[in-house]
């Protein structure tokens, strides 16, 4: 990018996070953000097939070949990993969700917006801040304005959590989607969406406790099933459910995903930032 003249100078690294590193850096009078994607074996964060599943590829010969784990097909399929965040964001930005506003995607590297808090700082993840309950639930509210609206659009973020949220001068801001999800074409797309909410009722509920209580996912996906749901959709964070056959194999699964997520949380508090 620097040959190329997209970026002037690299000022400083932002941070190292599962899948990248993001690096502050000047265009012109603009301060900006460059995540670097880190090469597939460098990452804590895997390609897992219940992301993957559906997505589309450029043609037939590139599906073959990630199909039977060629080199190439690696290559191909490391390429759509990084582009889903990319496309992720441009169809995000354009439904009006809070996401970074991108400019440049060049040879791993996604050029963005950088997020500022008030005092023209990077914005800090929610992970790092404290809430009154009044805040916590605003900004519980917010966000769950922004799941519905990515909903609207399509999109299941997939990996929402209080660590990539960043909590900008006017309120949050949703970051990392590579591993973002087609909601018609996945189908564990119910199962992200559900955990995507339930972590941030998790989180905000530490300062709020009576959003433990809420049903804001089930309700999300039930509008969204019935085709009700809608960007400026009112919620209630109250569901019903109907009495029926219980799906032992969805239970046990949405066990194991709960012990995975508690799991890789626990890491994430314990790498060095």
């Amino acid at each position: 990018m620097l040959e190329e003249g997209l970026i002037d100078s690299v000022v400083r690294q932002l941070m190292s996070g599962k899948e990248a590193m993001v690096y502050v850096v000047r265009c012109g009078e603009d301060t900006r953000c460059a995540k670097v994607y880190k090469e597939a074996d460098q990452r804590s964060f895997r390609q897992a097939v219940d992301y993957t599943e559906n997505r589309k590829v450029k043609n037939s010969r590139q599906a073959r070949a990630m199909a039977k784990g060629t080199r190439f097909g690696r290559q191909a399929q490391e390429a759509a990993w990084q582009s889903a965040e990319v496309d992720a964001l441009y169809r995000l930005a354009a439904a009006g969700v809070r996401v970074p506003k991108p400019y440049n995607f060049c040879d791993g590297v996604l050029l963005m917006e950088l997020v500022c808090d008030a005092g023209g700082d990077a914005a800090p993840r929610l992970n790092d801040v404290d809430f009154s309950p009044e805040d916590a639930r605003r900004h519980h509210q917010s966000l769950l304005q922004e799941v519905v609206r990515m909903l609207s659009a399509g999109v299941i973020h997939g990996d929402l959590s209080e660590f990539n949220i960043l909590l900008a001068e006017d309120g949050p801001v949703i970051i990392d989607l590579p591993q973002a999800v087609d909601a018609a074409g996945n189908n564990h797309a119910k199962r992200m969406l559900l955990r995507d909410v339930d972590n941030l009722r998790g989180f905000f509920g530490r300062f709020a406790p009576e959003l433990l209580k809420s049903e804001y996912g089930e309700e999300i996906w039930d509008l969204y099933q019935r085709g009700a749901l809608h960007p400026d959709q009112p919620l209630t964070g109250r569901f019903v459910r109907k009495a029926g056959v219980v799906n032992i194999n969805s239970v046990m699964r949405e066990i194991d995903d709960a012990r995975d997520e508690e799991s890789a949380r626990r890491l994430r508090m314990q790498t060095p930032r």
